[in-house]
């Protein structure tokens, strides 16, 4: 997959943007606050995620504009695509989205044809951050290779919303205790399930991010990922009937219904799992050096993108915002080769800090607008 054409206008302080990307590098320069990042996330929205700096859609209009204009063409390996995005103050809630020339009612179906991966300084919360930022990781993950797994994450959300809110009606005297037998069903069912995609993903990110990280740091360091569920533990029940994993969600909600009644929210579920990132059996959260959880951080990406491109035999687009420059040249080297066969756009303020990149583009942006 690779992006043939790039437009935005109006969108952050990009203007009248227009470039023909190379299929395979791509440079982008500029010193800082000119619009490199910017570039990159308007990328990123046309996958239809919420944008990777947590802007809302109004920060995505330029300061003294009335509208953002943003879309590409891209190759996805049988024909060329195309997705535009309007958006206007006048009515910021109503998104002009279109693939193909044909209107889409909301970003979902963005999701399902445009794949990216989007590396940035941010991302070393993946590592230091809340289990909140691993998990939302790891269903982003699980997402882009079934989307299926989207039904399930929406399903779970509101099963365990319905559950804490007949809790505190409980706990208020207006229903009764036996009320929670359907939603412990449920959350039981959808709960496991999530929790076993989840721990598949993370054994096939642990196997190739051991890889990736080792011919990054150096075969001394070991690097594993686990994933810590709040109700299995360490590993999920394969058994059935009161051995599999359902059935010990289910008893793991009964035996906590009266702490779950008297605070008012769901102690225990999928909600609560994490994943344990770790160096030689060290957890790197606690005990990484700021290099390791960098070198960490970017290896997840990286992972991500080569478990994609294995398992769908398509490319992934890979984004890596002011990362580069960071890494000697060996490192680079390194990272170039993992994404050889991948479109890949790399922001940075100095083109001399990323050496030996293969034949490529190079764009400068200043002001806003390529030069």
């Amino acid at each position: 997959m690779f992006i043939t054409v790039l437009k935005a206008d109006g969108f952050k302080n990009l203007e009248d943007v227009m470039i023909r990307p190379h299929p395979k590098y791509n440079l982008i320069t500029g010193l800082n606050a000119q619009g490199k990042t910017n570039l990159l996330e308007s990328i990123w929205l046309m996958t239809g995620c919420k944008s990777f700096r947590g802007s809302k859609d109004r920060d995505n209009i330029k300061l003294d504009g009335e509208r953002m204009d943003i879309g590409i063409r891209f190759d996805d390996g049988r024909r060329e695509q195309s997705i535009e995005y309007k958006l206007s103050k006048e009515n910021i809630k109503l998104k002009d989205l279109k693939v193909n020339g044909v209107p889409m009612k909301n970003t979902r179906g963005l999701f399902q044809r445009f794949k990216a991966v989007v590396f940035t300084p941010d991302d070393v919360q993946l590592i230091k951050g809340a289990p909140e930022k691993r998990r939302t990781f790891i269903d982003l993950c699980c997402c882009q290779l079934d989307h299926r797994c989207l039904n399930i994450l929406r399903d779970y959300e509101n099963v365990t919303e319905q559950r804490n809110n007949l809790l505190k009606l409980i706990a208020q005297g207006r229903q009764s205790i036996n009320d929670l037998d359907i939603w412990d069903t449920q959350a039981a069912a959808i709960g496991s399930m999530l929790s076993e995609k989840r721990e598949d993903y993370v054994k096939k990110l642990s196997e190739v991010c051991s890889k990736l990280y080792s011919s990054i740091a150096g075969k001394d360091e070991k690097l594993t990922i686990e994933y810590s569920s709040n109700v299995f533990g360490k590993e999920i029940p394969k058994g059935k009937d009161s051995k599999s994993a359902a059935a010990v969600y289910a008893f793991k909600l009964n035996s906590n219904i009266n702490d779950d009644v008297r605070l008012g929210y769901t102690l225990y579920g999928a909600h609560r799992d994490d994943i344990l990132i770790k160096i030689n059996g060290l957890n790197i959260k606690d005990f990484g050096s700021q290099g390791q959880i960098k070198t960490a951080a970017l290896v997840l990406k990286l992972g991500q993108a080569e478990i994609y491109y294995k398992k769908i035999e398509q490319a992934p687009v890979v984004l890596l915002d002011d990362v580069m420059g960071e890494l000697d040249k060996n490192r680079q080297r390194l990272v170039l080769d993992i994404v050889k066969d991948m479109q890949v756009f790399i922001t940075t303020c100095n083109e001399q800090s990323v050496t030996d990149m293969a034949a490529g583009s190079v764009f400068k942006i200043s002001g806003g607008r390529v030069i």
